[in-house]
């Protein structure tokens, strides 16, 4: 089976949400080991898959023992089997399956899928995304929002939206359900490489919370801080965290 490369990140984006649907709905597992059971039989179906069609490419899989050898490839696939393990176990929609490709450090190419939302956003097939309301919407963790997060919403006079998953906040954005995803609790690069891919390619703003460039298929793929949003509210963003960092 011959795809390119957008083709490829979107189908198998969506055939691992698709397995995580069928493993949620056999009734097999809850809770904890439902998310366990999700995760690693949606790695490894991507896992294999990406070394079959790509097998010169390097890749980072947070189910996976990370292997060094990706630090030597320009072309890295970032994959992440569940983004928002809770939340699937919990049978909610707010959670994600993120398959990305950095070239060079850079986030060029991402799908994310929301299966509980039946959808797949790809960074090579952007959409209109809706105009921002006058009080603009903040996408923060459900369980701990960052104190930089809750601050530059009330400094803005915001409103801050719970929610699950990264891929689900980022995805809210291009969805019309919010206008800022500002994280400053620390993720890793499967988190958020096929997120910002995707706002990206959307036209959206995507950086560090100091502004800089954010960098993938590093040694230490942990990844302190994400701002998404839209280009019109990104140095008003990036003004106001100054004074929480």
């Amino acid at each position: 089976m011959s795809m390119n490369d957008g083709d490829l990140a979107a189908h198998l984006a969506d055939q691992a949400g698709k397995i995580l649907l069928q493993v949620r709905a056999s009734g097999m597992f809850e809770g904890k080991s439902l998310g366990k059971a999700g995760d690693q039989t949606a790695n490894q179906f991507l896992v294999h898959a990406l070394r079959q069609q790509r097998p010169e490419d390097g890749l980072l899989s947070e189910e996976e023992k990370d292997n060094a050898e990706r630090l030597a490839k320009e072309r890295v696939w970032i994959v992440d089997p569940v983004d928002g393990t809770r939340e699937y176990g919990e049978e909610r929609t707010d959670w994600a399956v993120h398959v990305g490709m950095a070239v060079n450090g850079a986030p060029v190419l991402g799908a994310v899928a929301l299966p509980g939302l039946g959808a797949v956003l790809r960074s090579d097939q952007p959409g209109d995304i809706p105009a921002a309301p006058e009080k603009l919407r903040m996408v923060v963790s459900r369980t701990r929002p960052a104190k930089e997060a809750t601050g530059v919403c009330e400094a803005i006079g915001g409103e801050l939206v719970p929610m699950g998953s990264a891929g689900a906040k980022a995805m809210a954005i291009l969805r019309g359900e919010a206008d800022i995803y500002l994280h400053s609790g620390g993720q890793y690069e499967w988190d958020s490489m096929a997120p910002a891919a995707v706002a990206l390619g959307w036209g959206l703003h995507a950086s560090r919370i100091d502004g800089s460039p954010l960098v993938y298929n590093q040694q230490d793929v942990y990844m302190p801080d994400l701002l998404i949003c839209r280009k019109e509210h990104a140095d008003m963003v990036l003004e106001k965290v100054k004074a929480f960092l």
